[in-house]
């Protein structure tokens, strides 16, 4: 089970980054953009490393604050549900 759950970090991680690279891209080109409320719930679905490497990286959506306060929300309760799963088992 632990080899499953970090093969999916793993690669929800690399898409993250990948796609914050793809909309960077996307955004200089003024081309078609994924939308923000997907590259959250990627970050959600536990992304969130590899979405902050990306949005550091590229510079993107390092300046847009709105964005930046739901991502870092996501992370506190994230942060929140590992304590508490981690407290629950010990």
């Amino acid at each position: 089970m632990r080899k499953i759950l970090f093969m999916y970090l793993v690669a929800v991680n690399f898409i993250a980054y990948s796609l914050f690279h793809i909309d960077k891209n996307a955004a200089k080109k003024k081309s078609f953009r994924i939308s923000e409320k997907n590259l959250l719930l990627l970050c959600l679905f536990g992304g969130t490393i590899g979405a902050w490497l990306g949005m550091n990286h590229f510079r993107h959506k390092t300046q847009k604050t709105s964005f930046r306060w739901k991502f870092f929300l996501i992370v506190f309760i994230q942060i929140l549900v590992v304590y508490f799963l981690f407290k629950r088992y010990r």
